[in-house]
């Protein structure tokens, strides 16, 4: 079953002037213009390609890799705005369609918009929205405290940063648990922090317990070796400069030095760690 919005293969059924035609099963034959065509394809190869509607709502089959994918979520450019809705810029040739009921803000060319993308049920067309909470936990969560998953960012609250864990269910990081610039749309490895009685998921950027900061004394010690065997930083650093030189926190800074010193491997210079391990 050959699914809409997504990518798949096909098997060439026919060359034509204007392009090929691909066995698209229950879409019967579909076009692949002749600009998205790989060279030396022949009836009876198969090939990877996406699979939408054009304007018209001919099923088409482009080479061109979009964005997201039904099912995805992305930060994507509004570059039109019609009485019917925002259209998304999401690399190919039609673009995506927000209509205003699935829109939380009036958007103007330029703006960019944190989205699901499906397939609507009335229309079967792929359509986004920016109400994509509804689409998230259709399932129970399928991870245990301490689990590694996949998270982007998706909105903030005032404790801190909404992600969608795995592209299936939506958890949320502490701002003052997080030691770098996070934006929207970007993505990440987290972990599962805790598993809270109300259903909610708490998540960490970092390992909970030892195993979190095993490797930053090893880190640490790379950094000042790396440095000609000194790095201009102490225990009266301030926070963001601890995080700028090294991408970790002050405590983890801390407890790291205290590792290397009770190894003496190093010495705590007034103005900075020197390195006198071998």
């Amino acid at each position: 079953m050959k699914q809409l919005g997504k990518t798949q293969n096909f098997r060439v059924v026919k060359e034509v002037e204007f392009g090929i035609y691909l066995d698209g099963e229950e879409w019967g034959e579909v076009l692949m213009p002749s600009k998205y065509v790989p060279e030396h394809i022949r009836p009876g190869d198969e090939l990877t390609g996406f699979l939408y509607l054009d304007s018209t709502g001919r099923p088409v089959v482009t080479t061109l890799q979009p964005l997201v994918e039904v099912g995805g979520f992305a930060l994507l450019e509004v570059v039109q705005v019609t009485s019917v809705g925002a259209f998304l810029a999401w690399g190919i040739a039609k673009d995506l369609l927000l209509p205003f009921s699935e829109q939380k803000r009036d958007f103007q060319v330029g703006d960019r918009a944190f989205v699901h993308v499906y397939e609507d049920s009335s229309s079967h067309r792929v359509v986004a929205t920016q109400k994509w909470e509804r689409f998230l936990g259709r399932q129970p969560f399928g991870h245990a405290v301490g689990d590694e998953v996949d998270l982007q960012i998706a909105g903030t609250t005032p404790l801190g940063y909404k992600a969608v864990i795995d592209g299936a269910w939506l958890g949320l990081l502490y701002k003052n648990e997080v030691f770098r610039p996070l934006h929207l749309g970007d993505r990440m490895r987290g972990y599962v922090k805790t598993l809270r009685p109300d259903g909610k998921v708490d998540l960490s950027l970092r390992r909970a317990g030892y195993a979190g900061i095993a490797s930053e004394p090893d880190r640490l010690a790379e950094a000042i070796r790396g440095r000609g065997g000194f790095l201009p930083l102490t225990d009266k650093s301030p926070a963001e400069d601890v995080y700028d030189c090294l991408q970790m926190s002050k405590k983890t800074f801390k407890k790291a030095v205290g590792d290397l010193y009770k190894r003496r491997l190093i010495e705590l210079d007034a103005d900075g760690l020197r390195w006198v391990g071998k």
